[in-house]
């Protein structure tokens, strides 16, 4: 059974909440290094083999699928193929936005975004190697390193000029996967997973993610279950951010790991379905 994979006996309790009352169960998931394999361009970040399929298998068995990324909602939507996953939800921007069966809700960009847009460019061209990148993600803009000649130094050659940029934006800097994103204040994973789980009356949560974005829903997988709500924490599980697979109650090996867990979930609610 899936239950038994949690390394953590709340982990385990968890899952077994999932089982027990599937209906009102929230799997949620982040995108990139999790559902989808990290890869040099962003804009070439498919699903795993398998992804889709699962994530629509479990939503015809649990109340509430979704997916919480730091991506724009309908970029995921359109690059991960998932418009056809019945009631599947989707956060973007940490929760800023939101798709949800084919409409789009978000609410404006912070003048400080649109500032970090402008002076980007003329930092970078000044302090940045050769291969750096900008993922203009609309309500927040990301600075990638994958694919310079050295991507760990050249992270932390840009850390303290991007830092000193939010500053002056009143924007806040954190970091990722090989990646410093510039974003506004307030929005994170964590926040976003506890407003769903309470819209949605989730009595279980699972939560998967790979980065260090992800530790706030980890936090919040901490909180619900002090509220007494089953919840577990799954790792995607890479060597560029270990700290998350520390925190988790349960660790795959990276996307095709994490469609594994959910398809091996969704074999385990059919069978118990059919009982």
């Amino acid at each position: 059974m899936t239950t038994q994979s949690a390394r953590t006996p709340a982990g385990r309790a968890g899952l077994a909440a999932v089982a027990a009352d599937p209906a009102h169960a929230l799997i949620a998931s982040d995108y990139d290094g999790t559902l989808a394999p990290i890869v040099d361009d962003p804009a070439a970040a498919v699903p795993a083999p398998g992804a889709v399929e699962a994530l629509a298998r479990l939503a015809g068995r649990v109340g509430s699928v979704a997916i919480i990324t730091g991506r724009a909602a309908a970029d995921v939507v359109s690059l991960g193929g998932f418009a056809d996953v019945p009631g599947l939800i989707v956060l973007g921007h940490y929760g800023a936005q939101r798709w949800q069966a084919g409409e789009l809700s978000a609410p404006p960009a912070l003048p400080g975004v649109q500032e970090v847009r402008d002076a980007l460019p003329g930092l970078l061209a000044t302090a940045a190697p050769e291969g750096t990148t900008v993922e203009d993600k609309g309500t927040a803009l990301a600075v990638h390193t994958r694919r310079t000649a050295d991507p760990v130094a050249a992270l932390e050659s840009l850390r303290e000029p991007l830092s000193r940029l939010a500053g002056k934006t009143g924007l806040t800097l954190e970091p990722g996967r090989l990646v410093l994103e510039l974003r506004p204040p307030g929005m994170d994973k964590g926040s976003a997973l506890l407003q769903l789980a309470a819209e949605r009356s989730a009595r279980s949560v699972l939560f998967c993610g790979d980065d260090l974005g992800d530790l706030a829903a980890f936090a919040a997988i901490r909180e619900l279950r002090s509220n007494g709500i089953g919840s577990c924490a799954v790792a995607s599980e890479s060597a560029e951010s270990p700290q998350v697979a520390e925190e988790a109650d349960l660790v795959v090996d990276g996307p095709p790991g994490v469609v594994r867990l959910l398809s091996g979930l969704a074999d385990d609610l059919s069978a118990l379905g059919a009982r």
